[in-house]
């Protein structure tokens, strides 16, 4: 039933959806004149459906009969959404600026994209969940193809779409089947139904449904699509792929985890582990030969995704906490680490995308070099940058949970991790300078890179505000 509580739980999504409307009537008619204004009114879009989200939980959790949650989880995660979506605005207008004139569509589409994202993560129906999901995944092939005249950015959105479409098949399969053999879409009535005992019909369900969900994450062994599209993307999108849609697809995978298939715990946690330490693994590994900064950050995405799964294996408020937490570090760390990679430009302001170009950074551009060797440090978990803290909480979380080995595995793990993004530091700092890359970057790119760099250093006095904040979000699901 739709009544004004119901529209005032999704006033976030109606808001963002009114203004992408109104933004593509204003670029369809106005053209490319009116990219600015799109861009700056597409961020205070943003910002306003970020204000209402305290509005949105106003009349209760459940609205249109269970179809949508509207609780702290969802509105920690929005936040996180919104936030990376703008950034990524912010961020595009100077690289595109080289191609040609600014286009802006680029803003209505992250809208677009948002308003899926936002679906998705306060899905309470197994249809919710995959309408958002699309809605968010159109938006995102267009956006990977967004260079119509560079062949890799061509090549990227193809990828993505085919292999996207085969995801969305084997989710909406296992959907068909926990369907049947639940006889139900909604996630309270998929948590009773297993509560009786998990059948060979409905472990199969859950099976399609997480490697659906995977594909969404970029986690092994469902990563196939996520180096290429790094790669070809444009740089901006790129940061946006490596931001919000993650938050979302990890949030998703933790909402129908805890409240769908909680009866489930010990079939899907058995899933959960190999897929985080698989990711861990290979994301460290592979990543030791790159030579392509956005391919090494496309295989930092994979094995950050291992680390989150770390506390959702842990099937615990404790560790729903911990992951939450992990992602929005890893927000900070990703936008900030992309606002280096965006700097990165030869004398004629062309990108340019080899770690070798980083060789005597310290020496050209001290403030860049410094920045991201703090991002580098921060990925690696060193302390006492905020990105150990990341990993001290889902590893804590692991051990209190009974999983001492999983814990010990992936602090193990990380040791190789920190091998590649040292050699990024080293790079900047001890290797023969290279060219000298152009000499200033766009002034929102230093605010957005400062800012991050600035969280990441003193971030140990916002804990307090994110561990309650990320409590309240777990508490929300149990």
């Amino acid at each position: 039933m739709i009544d004004s509580a119901s529209l005032l739980a999704v006033l976030p999504e109606l808001i963002l959806t009114a203004g992408g409307l109104t933004l593509l009537m204003v670029a369809a008619f106005g053209g490319d004149g009116t990219a600015r204004v799109v861009n700056w009114l597409s961020v205070l879009t943003l910002v306003v459906a970020a204000l209402v989200l305290p509005t949105s939980m106003a009349h209760g959790p459940l609205a249109f009969d269970g179809l949508v949650r509207a609780d702290a989880f969802s509105v920690f995660a929005k936040v996180l959404i919104y936030a990376a979506a703008a950034a990524a605005i912010l961020l595009a207008p100077r690289y595109f600026l080289v191609s040609g004139p600014r286009r802006p569509e680029y803003p209505v589409l992250i809208l677009f994209s948002s308003v899926g994202m936002g679906m998705m993560v306060s899905a309470g129906d197994l249809l919710t969940l995959y309408v958002g999901l699309e809605m968010q995944s159109l938006a995102a092939y267009v956006l990977a193809s967004f260079m119509q005249q560079d062949e890799r950015s061509s090549e990227a959105g193809l990828k993505y779409f085919v292999l996207g479409s085969l995801a969305s098949g084997i989710l909406l399969y296992g959907t068909t089947l926990l369907y049947g053999f639940t006889g139900t879409t909604g996630f309270d009535g998929i948590a009773v139904a297993l509560g009786d005992g998990v059948g060979k019909g409905e472990l199969f369900g859950l099976v399609f449904l997480l490697a659906g969900l995977a594909f969404k994450m970029s986690a092994v062994p469902f990563h196939m699509w996520t180096p290429d599209v790094y790669e070809g993307a444009p740089t901006p999108v790129t940061a946006f792929f490596g931001s919000a849609p993650k938050v979302a697809a990890m949030a998703l995978t933790v909402r129908v985890a805890i409240e769908a298939l909680g009866p489930a715990g010990l079939d899907w946690q058995q899933i959960v582990i190999f897929v985080a330490l698989a990711s861990i693994i290979f994301g460290a590994v592979a990543a030791i030969g790159q030579t392509n900064i956005k391919r090494l950050m496309a295989y930092s995405s994979i094995n950050n995704v291992g680390f989150a799964l770390i506390g959702l294996a842990a099937a615990t408020p404790a560790g729903v906490a911990a992951t939450m937490s992990y992602m929005a570090i890893y927000v900070v760390m990703t936008i900030g680490a992309f606002a280096c990679i965006l700097q990165m430009r030869d004398a004629e302001g062309r990108p340019v995308e080899t770690i070798a170009s980083l060789a005597g950074l310290s020496q050209s551009r001290k403030g860049l070099a410094a920045a991201l060797a703090i991002f580098m440090f921060s990925m690696a978990g060193i302390p006492p940058l905020f990105g150990f803290w990341a990993k001290f909480l889902v590893f804590d979380a692991a051990v209190a949970a009974g999983l001492t080995a999983l814990a010990a595995f992936g602090i193990a793990a990380s040791v190789i991790g920190a091998y590649y993004y040292l050699k990024i530091i080293k790079t900047m700092y001890f290797d023969e300078p290279a060219a000298a890359y152009e000499a200033r970057g766009g002034a929102v790119e230093n605010v957005i890179l400062t800012a991050c760099a600035v969280v990441i250093v003193v971030g140990y006095l916002l804990n307090p505000v994110l561990d309650q904040a990320s409590a309240a979000a777990a508490a929300s699901l149990f």
